[in-house]
């Protein structure tokens, strides 16, 4: 796991290998019942990918936590919201939430929220392909790759490029 310092000149790894890295921490700990939930957007893209690269079978879920924010009122409606699938009985499931990044932990506690609204999962584990550090819940990643630490007028975004590959980028706010 790497941990790089704030700088103006962060080195962005390739999110595609990062991904072939969060499945192998994964697949040690991958039980026959544990289904993947990834988060839209960035985080249903790496649960896609990570379906395939541990050879799942089995439907992911995806979920869109817009509703379920506590800063809803401040934010407003996302411009894209995206329905939320749950192809599987939650109840009892052992389940894997899949994000892109993990910053504040707002975004976690709002899908482990909706996935309760689902029914009571065994356990919810969490993989992330960065955790940028800077929480403001108490919620930390049980997978994760890559660890930064970012100023917080800086946002890592992960993307699709032409080819259909995850590529990150840095976004400087004011």
């Amino acid at each position: 796991m790497n941990a790089e310092k704030t700088s103006h000149t962060v080195a962005l790894p390739d999110a595609e290998a990062l991904c072939v890295q969060l499945a192998a921490l994964i697949r040690p700990q991958l039980q026959p019942e544990t289904v993947l939930v990834g988060i839209h957007s960035g985080g249903a893209w790496v649960a896609q990918r990570l379906q395939t690269l541990l050879g799942l079978d089995r439907e992911i879920g995806l979920i869109d936590v817009s509703f379920y924010r506590d800063d809803y009122g401040a934010r407003g409606l996302h411009p894209r919201v995206q329905p939320s699938s749950i192809p599987f009985d939650v109840e009892g499931r052992r389940l894997i939430l899949v994000d892109d990044v993990l910053y504040t932990g707002r975004t976690t506690r709002a899908a482990i929220n909706e996935l309760f609204d689902y029914g009571r999962p065994a356990v919810i584990q969490l993989a992330v392909l960065a955790d940028r550090g800077h929480r403001q819940l108490p919620i930390c990643a049980d997978f994760c790759p890559w660890r930064v630490d970012l100023d917080p007028s800086s946002e890592l975004v992960l993307s699709l490029d032409d080819g259909g590959r995850l590529q990150w980028s840095l976004d400087e706010h004011a």
